[in-house]
């Protein structure tokens, strides 16, 4: 591991769900899934499900803190979690489950402890908020079935995190309009309407339609990994046009303007990014992402490193 580089270690509940928020983002360089914080070695699944180890389902990500400090990922964190539930996280009941953050060393307590203290003030719950902030223990990985569940398993990923309640709690405290407000800032006219408001830039009149430099394309909101260079091509429709995504993505059916069509959103951000159709390549397996330039971001090949995404350079080898 570089000596640039870093761990942070946090129990949000299930941990499948603790995975996707903090994926893909820049300066993460990896998320393990595991048990910490009780007092038995090598614990299984089964038996810290038991909720007689004292162990905790967690996270630990190995993460760059001048790409993406750890301020930033206390901020994802809270924002996957119920923060007054000291009981477990959503349908997930016992000691397990609960929240709690594990710091490395000084400066992650005082941050965490910040953190936490910023939350109160917010007011946003009934409730006291009841996050452990903890001594980093022994971190025991997870068996590789439950390591990247996310990606292995995702129908059902996406189906038990939104039985859980867990999607629906995130969508209603954290989903709000200051997030709305702080884009409107951040972002220029046609970036907002097209990710925020589901517009379609003008064909031919954007950015990246007729692009051809190595590189990712990621989300202008999230910074997210969405698309290579290596899947473009030029489909002759005024708009980048792919064979494929880097990572799954969200595909709603949009029946506006009287047409039937797949809508793609991005996963982390929920940004509108265009449409899938499919009439691409037969070769790659004739689908077609079209995309709005407005909705991305272009990192090229010679600075993947420098931008956090230096694993993606896999892609050009």
């Amino acid at each position: 591991m570089s000596n640039s580089l870093k761990k942070a270690t946090f129990a949000g509940g299930c941990f499948w769900c603790m995975v996707e928020p903090f994926d893909r983002r820049p300066g993460i360089e990896s998320i393990v899934s595991g048990y910490t914080g009780g007092h038995t070695t090598n614990p299984t699944y089964e038996e810290v499900c038991s909720n007689e180890t004292g162990h905790l389902e967690a996270v630990q990500i190995t993460y760059d803190p001048e790409i993406f400090p750890y301020s930033q990922l206390l901020e994802v964190f809270w924002q996957q979690i119920d923060p007054t539930d000291d009981g477990g996280q959503f349908n997930d009941r016992g000691e397990s489950y609960k929240p709690a953050i594990f710091y490395h060393d000084q400066h992650q307590q005082e941050l965490a402890t910040q953190s936490k203290k910023v939350v109160e003030e917010q007011n946003l719950f009934q409730k006291p908020i009841v996050v452990d902030i903890r001594e980093a223990a022994t971190f025991w990985p997870a068996e590789e079935s439950h390591q990247d569940y996310y990606k292995k398993n995702a129908l059902h990923y996406k189906m038990y995190k939104k039985g859980s309640g867990r999607k629906a709690f995130i969508e209603q405290y954290w989903g709000n309009d200051h997030h709305k407000k702080n884009l409107q800032e951040n972002l220029n006219d046609m970036q907002y309407k097209v990710t925020q408001e589901d517009a379609t830039e003008p064909a031919f009149r954007n950015e990246y339609w007729d692009h051809e430099e190595d590189g990712i394309y990621v989300d202008i909101v999230s910074g997210e990994p969405l698309f290579s260079s290596t899947d473009k091509y030029d489909a002759g429709c005024g708009w980048p046009s792919f064979t494929k995504p880097i990572a799954p993505l969200e595909e709603i059916l949009d029946t506006s303007h009287g047409m039937r069509r797949l809508e793609v959103r991005s996963g982390h951000a929920d940004s509108h990014l265009g449409h899938v159709f499919d009439d691409g390549p037969q070769e790659t397996g004739g689908a077609r992402y079209c995309i709005n330039s407005a909705a991305l971001k272009f990192i090229p090949k010679d600075r993947l490193d420098e931008n956090g995404y230096g694993k993606y350079k896999l892609l050009f080898e």
